[in-house]
């Protein structure tokens, strides 16, 4: 049997295997293998570095490694210069395939990295402060490292593992590596934010053990969007819960005792932000886990989330901003309360408990609204709702399955959002990107802009979303053939290339030169038959601005709230600007 204090290039195998192929089976089972053969303290590191992260998902510590620091351990391993780390990046876009590259020759320390080193060495550099001493503790660890090790260490350090590896998939492995349902294994790791001891329950038959860890954030419920009301009815029959959907930004409460924390839909813990709720949550009895949605709101209305929205960028949430841009937060649902957890249950009883709180402002619970109708009469009264919605300052309907369960992370057809029909607009892109992972070695990331009064080009937005496969493969040719400046991963191309673009709306920005930019832009498709003389107009961007404005209210949002186009996706825990589901 292999212990905690065996090597680390078992588990860099295993991981090799895993990348080796595209059949979920052969992962499974290479995992499956390796994870058989470990003791309880190495099992629980080896999941959760195969889940991703130096640490369970319960455990709020962080590395707080930047790039540079990784470049510079890789540099000095490696005695590369700056020139060969930007080409081995441009060929793989993954700063561990880097390291893996460059990394040829034996490591000076003779001793082999073992799964303890890892553990030890990660709990250090989580511990010390000052970049200065976390980068020699970083360049410590991969000095010990050989080429291969090197690709999973700086893969994990840098919170970007992207081997093909989900963490569903280290679920079903664990669960065949010791012979448990799959489900079962799932549902530990997500009470108990640590699918490294939920590993550990697995091996010893005790996962129906496993309790709701208050502070441990789970992935949020979402919601499937339906632009035809009576598309409502085909995903389930009646009752209908229907609640007007807010727009703001997604929360989840978790109280135990005097302790309470708010996290992000990203999961990062964002308490700070909202200090005028912590007193009201705090007050409520008990301990539970709230889902709810944080927003402006004054005067019985939603606060246009375009106004509201300047506060999540500040720093310092000053007593005369809470004065001016108030919060509210709108809880919806319930996911544990006093000790049990009540994911399982349909949602008209988890709906009661919650009512049951006492919640009183700036906490409240959205108005429920249950439409017991037939498919032929259901558009037209949630076209009434819809209307209402509206008219209350709000962005739609939620439309639920009372009978349904909460499902963490998953996107079903239990529950419907249903939202307003996006707009479009036909531009030119001027710039693309290589892509990030599967698509790195494609252009894949768009810069487009509009024509202004004199007939120049003015940037609105970026989007990397909406196309085929096969449609960025062959405008990856065609961008190649016609680039004018190569920046490394920016290319600046010839403007000839029109796109249809939808998005949520455009609002006043600095980030572009235009003046204006997007909010979840995506490509709706190619548009070979548009000549870039026919691309919309600054103008057009400009009025369709201003109909947002009308729409939702003066005020515009701060750059980290526009253009959400996945720009910054290499970093995936951005809590400015999440939005519902």
């Amino acid at each position: 049997m292999v212990t905690m204090s065996g090597p680390f290039a078992d588990w860099v195998a295993a991981a090799d295997a895993v990348r080796a192929t595209t059949k979920k089976l052969e992962k499974q089972a290479a995992l499956a293998r390796y994870l058989a053969t470990l003791d309880d303290d190495g099992l629980r590191v080896a999941a959760r570095l195969f889940a991703g992260g130096p640490f369970a998902r319960a455990d709020e510590r962080v590395l707080a490694v930047g790039w540079t620091a990784l470049v510079e351990a890789i540099q000095e391993r490696a005695g590369a210069h700056g020139e060969a780390i930007g080409a081995s990046y441009q060929r793989h876009a993954d700063l561990g395939d880097v390291a893996a590259e460059l990394i040829t020759t034996a490591a000076s320390d003779p001793r082999p990295l073992t799964l303890a080193d890892l553990a030890a060495a990660f709990d250090a550099i989580a511990a010390t402060k000052g970049s200065n001493a976390k980068r020699a503790l970083v360049r410590a660890l991969v000095a010990r490292a050989t080429g291969a090790e090197a690709r999973y260490l700086v893969k994990i350090v840098g919170g970007d593992m992207r081997i093909g590896l989900r963490e569903s998939l280290v679920e079903e492995a664990i669960a065949r590596a010791f012979g448990r349902d799959r489900q079962a294994v799932a549902r530990a790791n997500m009470l108990g934010g640590d699918i490294g001891e939920a590993a550990v329950r697995a091996k010893h038959g005790t996962l129906e053990g496993a309790a709701f860890a208050r502070f441990a954030p789970i992935g949020m419920m979402l919601a499937t969007p339906v632009l035809e009301l009576a598309e409502v009815a085909k995903r389930f029959s009646a009752p209908y819960h229907v609640e007007d959907k807010y727009d703001g930004v997604r929360a989840q409460v978790h109280k135990d005792g005097d302790r309470v924390e708010i996290f992000s839909r990203t999961l990062d813990r964002v308490t700070d932000r909202f200090p005028e709720l912590i007193g009201p949550l705090r007050a409520v009895p008990g301990s539970y886990v709230l889902d709810a949605e944080v927003l402006g709101f004054e005067d019985g209305r939603a606060i246009p989330f375009t106004h509201w929205a300047k506060r999540l960028g500040r720093k310092a949430v000053t007593a005369d901003l809470q004065a001016e841009l108030p919060t509210t937060l709108f809880a919806f649902d319930i996911l544990e309360r006093d000790g049990t957890a009540l994911i399982d249950r349909p949602l008209a009883e988890r709906s009661r408990i919650l009512r049951s709180l006492d919640l009183r402002p700036p906490l409240r619970v959205p108005e429920l609204r249950v439409l017991d109708l037939g498919p032929d009469e259901l558009p037209a009264e949630l076209e009434r709702e819809f209307a209402a919605a509206r008219e209350r300052g709000n962005e739609g309907l939620m439309v639920k399955d009372p009978r349904s369960p909460y499902r963490p992370g998953r996107r079903g057809m239990e529950w419907l959002k249903v939202k307003r029909p996006l707009r479009t607009l036909d531009v030119v892109v001027t710039a693309v990107e290589w892509g990030h992972g599967k698509r790195r070695a494609v252009l894949s990331d768009y810069t487009f802009a509009v024509r202004d009064e004199a007939g120049r080009l003015r940037t609105i937005g970026k989007a990397y979303s909406g196309l085929t496969d096969r449609e960025i493969a062959e405008m990856t040719e065609h961008f190649l053939a016609h680039t004018t400046l190569d920046r490394g991963r920016l290319r600046v191309v010839v403007p000839d290339t029109v796109i249809e673009v939808a998005f949520d709306q455009i609002q006043e920005s600095d980030r572009h030169d235009s003046g204006l930019a997007m909010r979840f832009p995506r490509i709706v498709r190619l548009r070979p038959d548009k000549p870039v003389s026919e691309i919309d107009t600054l103008e057009t961007a400009r009025s369709l601005a201003a109909v947002t404005e009308r729409e939702r209210g003066s005020g515009s949002a701060g750059p980290s709230e526009l253009d959400e186009s996945g720009a910054r996706r290499e970093r995936p825990k951005r809590a400015d600007g999440d939005r519902a589901g």
